[in-house]
């Protein structure tokens, strides 16, 4: 007989002292545990800003442009799976922050992002430095707070940070008017938090029946495939993957977004797949007869033409968002359900049960003969290649290192040659791809792992966006490192150029047209990133020539703070495997 629990036993409320209402948004952040919040100021953020001068346990990183602060708290929140924070000024400073608003919310990534406004009185009247940001943000959040009364501060706080990592992870707004951030109250301090809504407390899980149909599923598969994405890493299920691929021995291949969730050197990886992802994983996904994609959302960057991806396959889709059932790709088996329960219930069942994995030898076979003939690979030059660069780093590090990147050529090649063995380890702006997150995804994973390796494995065309951010590493001491392959040009829009536009040069050079900037044309490189970071006090260096690299790497990875290592490769190479948009693994391009 369940009784009701006695009043002694239901958590109560706390009541603060008196403070305004800055102050208490400093004390919910505290509350949950922030120590440390990116934060740039302006008028009508500046109350906020003199409650947390008065406060020591919570460390305000100045950026040097809100967009890099917007980053920072993203790779913040990825590489320790907390809640990541930053905070704006009202008008162009909120708006300098929705790319990356947006990048969270497509990679599901759970993050708090603070905007003064201005006074409540002047909203809708086109005040100075007024922007709707409550509005104009509705479609790229997880849910939004305009807070009208200082009394609402430490409930909505509370319930932003529940919403922000619960369920399917993303970012939360909170728009705070000065009057309110002015305001003096008492606060309480609510210890539990209640919605109207009960779908958004109590999320999904797959029952016995579902999870016995995927067993049953597995047993009768010749072909078996394990597609997994970024979810696993959100529910720290990586363990329970592994235990599971390895106890009903089924290959795994994973998205970008899921690169580490199980690790790259195992015998059933069959690393990451997609438009550039390995052949090997392509074409296992494509001949499969029984796909489980666990975690993912079958993005177009995966399935390409999404009506000719694994037509052969039976497939099973577990996510704990509904929504996505369905909503890209038909399959057999929608069952909504958080990814770690069903992992471990899964692993139970199968022992309960005495599960005997089908016989697959061949399957494992023809998938080894993939990966030993089609690995990544590049052709030798008598010049630095950039995938030999990654490689070197890969192996200076014993891929050990945290690594972040910008967008473009690079990314995917970070992705292909430096393997990973954990999760929360490659960090990269993927649904959205937006170029200038290298550098300052960096910063913000220094600041969560000071203790590990962090490199910015960046192209010339992303790192400039977002190189004030050395000065923020520089005055913070984030010794963040940034290694730079610099071909003098947008390299994947090149690429593109080169495959279908008859190499017709659109807008894709990035120095002098007339004095194009090489290994063969030193003098021609523009800008001179040594020059850039020695004006902020950063430590930089350049390198041409292979003899040079190992020693230069050492030399980035040996320095006690930031570090830009400019290494010169040339324009000319491509991503390869490549699979067009919208075409088929038929028409993968391999050379």
């Amino acid at each position: 007989m369940k009784t009701s629990p006695t009043p002694a036993t239901i958590p109560q409320p706390e009541t603060g002292r008196a403070m305004n209402g800055a102050d208490v948004v400093v004390e919910c952040l505290a509350r949950e545990g922030i120590d440390v919040i990116f934060a740039y100021p302006g008028g009508a953020s500046q109350e906020l800003h003199q409650a947390f001068a008065r406060r020591s346990d919570v460390r305000v990183i100045l950026p040097r442009h809100e967009q890099g602060g917007v980053f920072a708290a993203e790779a913040w929140s990825r590489v320790n799976g907390k809640v990541g924070v930053c905070m704006a000024t009202s008008g162009p400073g909120a708006t300098n922050l929705v790319s990356g608003i947006a990048d969270a919310y497509m990679d599901s990534i759970p993050m708090i992002c603070i905007t003064g406004q201005v006074f409540s009185k002047f909203i809708g009247k086109s005040a100075f430095q007024e922007t709707d940001f409550f509005g104009m943000t509705l479609p790229i959040v997880k849910h939004s707070y305009l807070v009208l009364n200082a009394a609402d501060l430490p409930r909505i706080f509370k319930e932003a940070f529940y919403l922000a990592r619960s369920g399917r992870p993303g970012p939360v707004i909170i728009d705070i008017p000065k009057d309110v951030q002015q305001a003096k109250l008492t606060p309480v301090f609510p210890a539990t938090i209640e919605f109207a809504n009960k779908s958004l407390t109590e999320f999904p899980r797959a029952t016995d029946e579902q999870l016995k149909l995927v067993l049953e599923l597995i047993a009768k598969a010749q072909r078996p495939i394990l597609y997994t994405g970024g979810g696993i890493i959100s529910a720290e299920a990586s363990a329970d993957l592994r235990a599971f691929a390895e106890k009903v021995n089924i290959p795994v291949a994973t998205t970008l977004m899921g690169v580490g969730a199980f690790p790259e050197d195992h015998p059933l990886s069959l690393r990451w797949f997609g438009m550039h992802g390995s052949a090997f994983g392509n074409w296992a996904v494509d001949q499969a007869d029984l796909v489980l994609c666990f975690g993912a959302r079958f993005d177009d960057r995966i399935t390409g033409d999404v009506n000719k991806f694994a037509t052969g396959a039976t497939i099973v889709h577990i996510d704990i968002d509904a929504s996505e059932h369905n909503k890209n790709k038909r399959v057999a088996h929608p069952i909504a359900s958080d990814i770690k329960h069903a992992l471990v219930r899964l692993n139970e069942l199968a022992d309960a049960t005495r599960f005997a994995p089908p016989d697959t030898k061949a399957w494992h076979t023809q998938c080894a003969a993939w990966k030993r003939d089609y690995p990544f690979a590049y052709e030798q030059s008598h010049h630095i290649v950039p995938q030999e660069a990654v490689e070197m780093l890969h192996t200076l590090t014993g891929g050990d290192a945290i690594i972040t990147t910008g967008v473009g050529q690079h990314q995917m090649w970070a992705a292909q040659f430096y393997p990973f063995k954990e999760p929360r380890r490659y960090i990269s702006s993927l649904g959205l791809g937006a170029m200038g997150f290298g550098y300052p995804a960096a910063m913000g994973a220094k600041v969560a792992r000071p203790d590990k390796q962090v490199i910015d494995i960046d192209g010339d065309g992303s790192f400039l966006m977002n190189v004030q951010e050395l000065a923020t590493c520089h005055i913070e001491k984030i010794a963040a490192k940034a290694m730079i392959l610099n071909n003098q040009h947008l390299g994947m829009v090149v690429q593109w150029e080169d495959r279908f536009y008859n190499s017709v040069r659109g807008n894709t050079i990035l120095g002098d047209k007339n004095n194009v900037g090489s290994p063969d044309n030193p003098g021609g490189i523009y800008p001179d990133y040594v020059t850039i970071a020695q004006g902020f006090g950063v430590k930089a260096r350049r390198v041409f020539k292979r003899e040079e690299l190992k020693e230069a790497i050492q030399e980035m990875l040996d320095h006690d703070g930031p570090y830009v290592l400019d290494i010169i490769v040339p324009y000319t190479e491509h991503v390869l495997p490549m699979i067009p948009a919208g075409k088929t693994v038929k028409d993968m391009i391999l050379k």
